[in-house]
Order: structure tokens, then sequence, then C-alpha cells
């Protein structure tokens, strides 16, 4: 699993474990863009990043298709 190059930001609490879920999960970042895409997200990679990377704030919309597709309840991503 490849490192982390700069350190978390504190934006929002989610992106931290939606990299780690989505890590678990096997799915490529940027398969899991078009996933977030197809269910009506409009994210671009660069914005999907800042989340992960907890540089900006997620949307309770972008927080319930991510749940969705990780197959998780919402609560997981803030633990």
């Amino acid at each position: 699993m490849k490192t982390r190059k700069q350190s978390y930001g504190n934006k929002n609490i989610v992106g931290k474990n939606i990299e780690r879920l989505r890590k678990e999960q096997g799915f490529k970042q940027k398969d899991f863009i078009a996933q977030i895409q197809v269910m009506g997200c409009d994210m671009n990679p660069t914005s999907y990043s800042k989340l992960e990377g907890q540089l900006r704030s997620a949307t309770d919309k972008e927080i319930f298709v991510i749940s969705k597709i990780l197959n998780v309840a919402i609560e997981d991503l803030f633990d």
C-alpha cells in the first residue's frame, strides 16, 4: 500500500476513514471517483484527493454516496 505524501488536514473527520476503507476494499482512486460520479455526485480527482486528505469539507450528499459505494453505515465513516 502506498504511503501518504502529505499529512492530513483538519477540514473534515471522514477523509482518513474513507481513504482507509477504500484501500481495504481494493478500490483504485480513479475507479472510486468514477463510481461516485455514476451515483450523481460531481467530483473530480483533485476535489476527491482534498476530501481524503482532509483539506476540504465533505458534503452530506458525498458522505451518503460514499457510504453506499463502500457498503458501510454512514457512522462507520466517522469512526
